[in-house]
């Protein structure tokens, strides 16, 4: 028998990691010589960083040794630029095999009919019930499986607090008396970023009673019917973003500046203020970035009673309806959710498993996260439920309030553009 040899050949960012002006675009290609035809898989993603790459290579050589027939290449952008050239290659009729998606363009991906139906894989029955509720739609299709469920939370410097004689807030009025102590003494409390940091917190502080008492299914469809206003319920949260901004605990003229997961962790990784506003998933990063900086991620700390953990099923894997090698790309992200890949995955990425079985994270800085996890004091950032694309209007809204823009007026604008994405 032949001897199959294996190459991995990492172009672009990976191979420039140590390099400035990277343009932030990876490659992962497989080669395997055998004796049989190979059929190229082409996946494509927006995890790029090479500790993440890394994780995808062992699946990817995990599944090249049991289908030797298959080889796997992986391209990578980085943040908004990946989505957007997502976008452009479906249109163009030149999509990937298997490529990760969020929310909002999923919601363009379904409507056009160029998503594959999932609902066949072994694997959705290892999904919990939580990630089902989110995956499965009316017609019992299923258009993406998660392989994360990432979390969105406050970052605590424990040794700044600590120096301080400061608390970790467990509610939002604790959490604005130490924001007034720094601020009395200079400092500017909170790490924001443009994106993610304020929108999670407005969502969930808006959503989180439409959770608790169990009305998602009714309020999404009267939002997605156009007869109720998404800023019935996210105005709170938006208010509650723009007191920070008022107070001062936050620096706007910095966060309408401040990259998310890049900007601010370099930011908060100096030392020099208590707290961040980021997703969890960038806590590995932080620790390589700042190894003496001791800290730890938080539940939101936005409610007068307690505090919330905003999450996503997230790292969503979905298939071209066009694919020309259709089976063989269900295989592949067949194998990428087997328990074993999601475990080794989700961890990695300091996330949680999406599966019913699920080992606790190794990444001590999270751990705070989990009781509230499961005490079920959640809310869903990019809920399926919702037809709006939610997590870009939200984006919008807060880089409008950190310019200045008046409240009233980022809601209606906000409100506008949800009734224009509305389904007819």
């Amino acid at each position: 028998m032949r001897k199959r040899g294996l190459c991995l050949l990492l172009a672009g960012c990976l191979a420039c990691a140590p390099l400035a002006g990277c343009s932030g675009k990876d490659q992962v290609v497989n080669y395997q010589d055998t004796d049989l035809p190979v059929t190229t898989i082409t996946f494509f993603g927006n995890k790029y960083e090479p500790e993440n790459v890394r994780v995808i290579e062992e699946i990817i050589t995990g599944f090249m040794e049991e289908n030797p027939n298959l080889r796997i290449s992986y391209e990578s952008l980085k943040g908004a630029e990946y989505f957007e050239a997502l976008r452009k290659r479906m249109a163009s009729g030149k999509g990937n095999d298997v490529f990760m998606v969020n929310h909002d363009v999923l919601l363009e991906l379904e409507q056009s009919g160029q998503v594959a139906d999932l609902s066949g894989l072994e694997s959705i029955g290892r999904y919990s019930d939580a990630m089902l509720s989110q995956m499965e739609i009316e017609d019992n299709t299923v258009y993406w499986v998660p392989t994360t469920v990432s979390m969105f939370g406050l970052y605590c410097n424990l040794e700044l607090l600590k120096k301080h004689k400061q608390e970790i807030p467990q509610n939002l009025g604790e959490w604005e008396q130490v924001c007034d102590y720094f601020v009395a003494q200079g400092i500017t409390p909170i790490v924001a970023n443009n994106d993610i940091s304020l929108k999670t917190l407005a969502i969930g502080a808006g959503f989180y009673p439409v959770y608790q008492e169990g009305r998602q299914a009714e309020v999404f469809e009267g939002i997605n019917s156009g007869r109720d206003a998404l800023s019935d319920y996210l105005r709170p949260g938006f208010s509650l973003a723009g007191t920070l901004i008022d107070r001062g605990y936050v620096d706007a003229q910095t966060a309408s500046k401040t990259r998310k997961t890049s900007d601010d962790l370099a930011e908060f990784a100096r030392g020099e203020a208590p707290f961040m506003l980021t997703g969890a998933w960038a806590a590995g990063r932080l620790e390589e970035m700042a190894a003496d900086l001791d800290f730890e991620v938080h539940p939101l700390p936005v409610l007068e009673d307690g505090s919330l953990l905003v999450i996503n099923a997230d790292t969503r894997l979905s298939v071209n309806r066009s694919s020309e090698h259709l089976d063989d790309a269900m295989k592949f992200v067949e194998y990428f959710t087997r328990e074993e890949n999601i475990l080794k995955f989700a961890d990695q990425q300091a996330s949680l498993s999406p599966l019913k079985t699920s080992m606790p994270t190794s990444v001590k800085a999270i751990q705070p996260l989990i009781p509230c996890y499961e005490e079920g004091r959640l809310v869903f950032g990019a809920d399926a439920g919702l037809d709006i694309p939610i997590w870009d209007l939200t984006a919008e809204v807060s880089r409008r309030l950190l310019s200045g823009q008046a409240l009233n007026d980022a809601m209606d604008w906000m409100d506008q553009q949800a009734k224009e994405g509305v389904k007819p």
